[in-house]
């Protein structure tokens, strides 16, 4: 299980390899928002996004053996961009299946980092799982899954320790922490972190509207699953359903989760981009959604809202400038 040891441990090899982003800041926000707002910006890290941690705390902790063998994952693009720029930085060959309707950027630069990009059509009805388990077994492929593994829940749990010294840096003293929120591997880790660290900083889920299982499952207290594998534009955090390792930590850790429109996340981008000078994706724009759009759901004069990735496809960045800007 992932540990508060296991993500210091992440930490340690993750040192002059990831990098330690900024937490942001602007006064239109606030004003928007109606409180003060720090945005962490995870679109900033290697690759475009946060799950450069978890591909490279994985990647870093295999048994070299098994790792010239090769590495497979499964994903919508973030993670197998992390994945595939970690196992060529190690020189392990990476295999990563992604639905067809993943975002060509993504499947570009995953191709562009080096990996074999294997397809599957997931508006369909087929399974990531059941395209990847034959490339496992032919080839002795070794799976490093986007969410419910220690070594990458450790790895997205820096992030926490960063948020942890920022915040006492900046004289943080109580604060909600927005995650976005797909498998939960991120919101875990940070939580994790911030329970030891930083146990005045509540961290909440922020889900796009129709994809919100991890508010559900906490609304019910049993794991709850997406009805449709798509219908948002927010394709880094379309998942099934939480993890069954992250799961136990979203539910003892975590606040209410929240939960934001298509619209709304297009809007949060074009305002990230005006005031901030940073790209975020429609998922990775989320949160700061959360903390700009739904004060009345919030607690407390500060709000931290992790920004957690910027792979977006011109023509959707387009559209969110053009709309909102």
């Amino acid at each position: 299980m992932t540990s508060l040891a296991l993500i210091e441990a992440a930490a340690e090899r993750l040192k002059g390899h990831a990098r330690r982003t900024p937490l942001l800041s602007s006064p239109f926000l606030d004003d928007v928002a109606g409180r003060r707002v720090f945005v962490k910006a995870e679109c900033l890290q290697h690759t475009g996004s946060f799950k450069f941690r978890g591909g490279w705390a994985a990647l870093s902790a295999m048994d070299p053996e098994l790792r010239k063998r090769g590495v497979i994952a499964y994903s919508s693009g973030n993670h197998a961009q992390g994945v595939a720029a970690a196992a060529k930085a190690h020189g392990a060959p990476a295999v990563i299946v992604m639905p067809a309707d993943a975002p060509q950027l993504k499947i570009d630069n995953t191709r562009a980092l080096g990996a074999e990009v294997v397809l599957y059509d997931r508006a369909a009805g087929e399974s990531r799982e059941a395209a990847a388990d034959p490339l496992i077994t032919e080839r002795g492929l070794t799976l490093i899954k986007p969410y419910d593994e220690p070594e990458v829940i450790a790895g997205q749990g820096t992030t926490g320790l960063e948020i942890a010294e920022q915040a006492a840096e900046q004289g943080i003293t109580k604060a909600d922490v927005l995650v976005c929120c797909g498998g939960g591997g991120l919101t875990a880790g940070i939580a994790l972190a911030l329970e030891d660290r930083a146990p005045s900083l509540r961290v909440r889920p922020a889900e796009p509207k129709g994809f919100d299982d991890v508010a559900r499952s906490q609304a019910s207290g049993k794991i709850e699953s997406n009805p449709a594998p798509t219908g948002s534009i927010c394709d880094a955090i379309l998942t099934p359903a939480p993890g069954d390792i992250t799961w136990p930590l979203l539910s003892r850790l975590c606040g209410p989760g929240l939960t934001v429109t298509d619209d709304e996340a297009l809007r949060a981008m074009a305002l990230a981009f005006q005031r901030l000078k940073i790209v975020l994706e429609p998922g990775g724009a989320v949160s700061l959604a959360a903390a700009l759009f739904h004060r009345d759901e919030l607690n407390g004069d500060v709000v931290i809202a992790v920004a957690t990735g910027g792979n977006v496809d011109p023509a959707t960045f387009a559209k969110a400038l053009s709309r909102f800007a």
